[in-house]
């Protein structure tokens, strides 16, 4: 009886946590909504005396600035709050694992370094784990919500396509030409086509790695899931190294990034490159009427591509996109809906990836495109995990490693905007 009043008085503490967090988000989203009309009111101020031919006010100018470093800055704190809403409860009694046997050893490793339980599970299961040498394979449910989470946290990936194989290499043909078709009656023969041209496209995995560190006594206190602990740890070093990666990666142990790949202007572009529209100034959008550009780099994307196409750029970038209107006054850069949906730009979803250029010369700090289509990432099924506990005494080290690949795979699918005069 005292064990039902206590799971539910446990149960109650967590609702009355997850009100708190929801207002505390509802709060922030409140403020950010607060700072964008503010933004608007003294941008408006500013474009009317401009257009009155007064001129640039520095104070105006400054306080548009200032307002709009501000809303950066309530978005980055928004973004955290919602983010760290979706990890799910550190509590073993909603554990995100299943009780298995894989899992109890895996915890018993983790824990006290005991590999005999795990060696024997993953013995029995027919598993590549290699112990001393590549260290051990993490439960499946841990693997899977790393994945998840990675999903939620990487930009990039969030919006791309992704495979998971169990070999260390993707290999994918596809047609240069498409197969020979042509017209005839019902009853006519038909001539034999010619067949169609294919190609070969590799996405090689690479291994990628995160080294969480506990301590003893973390590790010892039974009221920590270190399951949970290590999803936590690894997924954002996971993000950060990947996110780079799928936009600015050379191949070389490392995903091949979409800008790494050659690009040229969008009249004469060819397959295995990847489009251009010049933005008109070396430094970014042209002076006068800069939306025209973008719409051209809109309308550059064929239309199969538009339906489910997103901008891709930083955050800095965005802030000065956000000053530009329309012909009719509306503004190009709208809010976000709700919690948790996502800015939109000319009325496209925008994905913020921080690892996206600034407006600077030769540059291409603005992306287009169907990334479904145009972007695949290639996950190795497997996260291994070390223990090293010599390295770094008395801290305990996990090294933990993933193989991750990525390339374009539709080179029409996605378009930049360069800035060039």
């Amino acid at each position: 009886m005292q064990n039902l009043k206590n799971s539910a008085l446990e149960t109650k503490s967590m609702e009355t946590k997850a009100l708190a967090h929801n207002a505390e988000i509802n709060g922030a989203f409140d403020e950010f909504m607060g700072a964008f009309s503010a933004f608007k009111e003294a941008n408006d101020e500013r474009l009317q005396k401009i257009e009155k031919h007064v001129g640039q006010d520095v104070l105006v100018t400054e306080k548009v600035e200032r307002i709009n470093s501000a809303l950066d800055e309530q978005k980055r704190t928004l973004d955290s709050l919602i983010l760290k809403n979706a990890r799910p409860a550190l509590n073993n009694s909603h554990n995100i694992l299943a009780d298995t046997e894989q899992k109890s050893a895996f915890n018993t490793y983790m824990r006290c370094g005991d590999e005999q339980k795990l060696r024997m599970f993953e013995s029995k299961s027919h598993s590549y784990g290699s112990g001393p040498d590549g260290g051990y394979l993490v439960p499946y449910e841990l693997e899977a919500e790393i994945g998840r989470r990675l999903a939620q946290i990487s930009p990039i990936r969030s919006i791309s396509s992704v495979r998971q194989v169990s070999s260390a290499v993707l290999k994918k043909p596809f047609s240069v030409d498409g197969p020979a078709t042509g017209w005839v009656s019902e009853t006519a023969s038909r001539p034999q086509t010619e067949t169609s041209k294919l190609a070969e496209m590799q996405f090689p995995t690479m291994e990628i790695y995160a080294m969480p560190a506990a301590t003893s006594t973390l590790l010892d206190d039974a009221a920590v899931d270190v399951e949970q602990w290590i999803s936590d740890e690894v997924e954002e070093a996971f993000a950060i190294q990947e996110g780079k990666a799928f936009i600015s990666g050379d191949g070389v142990n490392k995903p091949m990034g979409f800008l790494s790949y050659d690009t040229v202007a969008e009249e004469s572009w060819s397959w295995g490159k990847l489009g251009f529209v010049k933005s008109g100034n070396d430094a970014g959008l042209a002076d006068t009427n800069p939306s025209d550009t973008l719409i051209e780099l809109i309308y550059s994307l064929k239309s199969g591509y538009r339906q489910n196409a997103s901008f891709v750029m930083n955050r800095k970038t965005q802030s000065q996109l956000r000053k530009i209107k329309d012909n009719d006054g509306n503004y190009l850069w709208q809010p976000p809906t709700s919690v948790g949906d996502k800015a939109s730009f000319m009325g496209f979803a925008l994905t913020e990836a921080e690892d996206m250029p600034d407006m600077q010369a030769d540059s291409t700090p603005i992306a287009f495109g169907d990334f479904k289509r145009g972007y695949l990432i290639v996950d190795r099924v497997g996260i291994r995990i070390l223990r090293d506990p010599y390295s770094a005494k008395p801290y305990i080290l996990f090294y933990t490693t993933k193989r991750v690949g990525g390339g374009v795979q539709d080179f029409d699918a996605i378009k930049l905007l360069k800035c060039a005069a």
